[in-house]
């Protein structure tokens, strides 16, 4: 701050030399006879391993892929539960050729409606991590 003296010689205090310098510094920058401080802003993009691209890529095929596994395995299951009759019969068998096997249709509607959920359950994850997916 900048101390001036009145003419009947008590002091005062300049307190608007500091926004008048502002001010001025504002015009002539806008006018163009300051030198305009530029902020360095990185435009560039970060370098993307090529190899690193393409296993990102591979993973998306493969989400793709596996949604239209369940796309389908959902589609065939939806007629096999519209299409049944009282004679359907539901068989599993593990590698040791150990099996189950029933015609008990209420039983068949039971595990069929839940693998139904639990496989549209999965295709919606597998979906929202399709659309979130960044190369």
């Amino acid at each position: 701050m900048e101390t001036k003296t009145k003419q009947n010689g008590s002091a005062k205090q300049d307190h608007a030399t500091v926004k008048h310098d502002v001010q001025r510094k504002l015009a002539e920058e806008a006018m163009g006879k300051a030198p305009v401080q530029a902020k360095s802003v990185s435009t560039e993009k970060p370098k993307i391993n090529l190899d690193d691209r393409i296993q990102k890529f591979e993973k998306l095929k493969g989400l793709a892929t596996q949604r239209e596994r369940l796309t389908q395995t959902l589609s065939e299951l939806t007629k096999f539960n519209y299409n049944q009759d009282d004679s359907a019969s539901f068989q599993i068998r593990d590698s040791h050729h150990l099996e189950f096997k029933t015609t008990n249709t209420n039983l068949i509607k039971l595990v069929t409606t839940h693998l139904q959920s639990t496989l549209e359950q999965r295709k919606t994850e597998i979906e929202n991590e399709i659309v979130t997916f960044e190369l």
